[in-house]
């Protein structure tokens, strides 16, 4: 059996047309990444959720088109990052 955390990665290090599985949402601490994390969580980034990195903008740059459940989403780098997932 492996450890789970050893496959977790930031879904901003996905490559484009990759699945994986929600598994935390975490970012630097203070008031400003609080609020990230919430936003997040409130659009759908919750654990158990899968995810699809549908493509990257030019160049392999931001922003990055995301799809969670039905819906699609253009992060920048830094809200990806946040954004722990394992890949499926």
């Amino acid at each position: 059996m492996t450890d789970s955390h050893q496959t977790l990665r930031p879904l901003a290090d996905l490559p484009a047309g990759a699945h994986a599985v929600v598994q935390a949402l975490h970012c630097a601490q203070g008031a400003e990444q609080a609020a990230l994390v919430r936003r997040l969580g409130e659009l759908g980034f919750i654990p158990g959720e899968p995810v699809q990195m549908l493509r990257r903008g030019p160049g392999g740059r931001e922003p990055l088109a995301v799809q969670i459940g039905d819906t699609q989403f253009a992060l920048r780098h830094a809200e990806a990052q946040c954004i722990q997932v394992e890949p499926v």
